[in-house]
C-alpha cells in the first residue's frame, strides 16, 4: 500500500529514525513522551501510519470541523467533550472491553507546557482495562521516533513510574525546558477547580 510508504519517505525527508514496531499484544495503552511542541503529534501520526498500527486517541471536540474532522477520525481519532473529561476512563476502558484488538494513545503530560508532574488518566485506564503501558517516544536530540518497551503495571505506582522515568531520562524533547517530572500531579476535582 502507498500510503505506509509515503509515511515512511516523510520521516526519511525529516531525518527521523523510525524505532520499534507495533506491539506483540492484542491491547495496550500506548503513551507520547515527552511532548512539548505540536511537532510531537504530527511525527507521532507519520510514525503510526509508517507502520500500520491502529491506534484510537482522543482529540479535543472542538477540532471536529469538515473537513478536518474526516483526516482526524481517518486516523484514528475520537472527539473528547473537555466538559465531561472525567468520564474519558471509563470510556477508554469500555473500548478495551469491547474490541479485541485495541490500542489506545495519549500523551500523559495532557500538554505542552511544564507541569508538575503527568495525569494518571494512562495509568488507570491500563490498570483498569488490564493491559500493558508501551512507552512511545519522541527523541529530537537523535530525531528517533518509535515504540519502546511493554510495561505490565504492578499496581506500585511508585515502582511504575521509577521504571518509566528510567527510559525517558535518555529522551530528549523538542523544548527540553517544558518536560514534565514523571510523577502524577494532584489533579483537582471539579469542585477545586477555578
Amino acid at each position: 500500500m502507498i500510503i505506509p510508504h509515503a509515511a515512511k519517505f516523510l520521516l526519511w525527508v525529516g531525518g527521523w529514525t523510525s524505532v520499534g514496531q507495533v506491539p506483540n499484544v492484542r491491547k495496550a495503552v500506548i503513551i507520547g513522551a515527552p511532548h512539548t511542541s505540536n511537532w510531537d503529534g504530527f511525527w507521532g501520526l507519520v510514525y503510526k501510519v509508517s507502520i500500520g498500527l491502529d491506534i484510537r486517541f482522543f482529540v479535543k471536540e472542538s477540532m471536529f470541523w469538515f473537513p478536518l474532522s474526516l483526516l482526524l477520525r481517518g486516523l484514528g481519532g475520537i472527539p473528547l467533550n473537555r466538559d465531561a473529561a472525567a468520564s474519558a476512563v471509563r470510556d477508554a476502558v469500555a473500548r478495551f472491553n469491547n474490541n479485541e484488538t485495541f490500542y489506545f494513545g495519549l500523551a500523559p503530560e495532557g500538554t505542552r507546557h511544564k507541569k508538575r508532574g503527568w495525569k494518571s488518566g494512562f495509568y488507570r485506564i491500563a490498570e483498569d482495562a488490564g493491559v500493558p503501558v508501551s512507552l512511545g517516544f519522541f527523541d529530537y536530540a537523535n530525531k528517533r521516533v518509535g515504540l519502546g518497551p511493554l510495561l505490565t503495571l504492578t499496581g506500585d505506582v511508585d515502582a511504575d513510574l521509577e521504571i518509566i522515568e528510567s527510559f525517558y531520562v535518555s529522551i530528549e524533547a523538542c523544548w527540553p525546558e517544558n518536560v514534565s517530572a514523571v510523577t502524577f500531579a494532584r489533579e483537582k476535582s471539579r469542585g477545586e477547580q477555578r
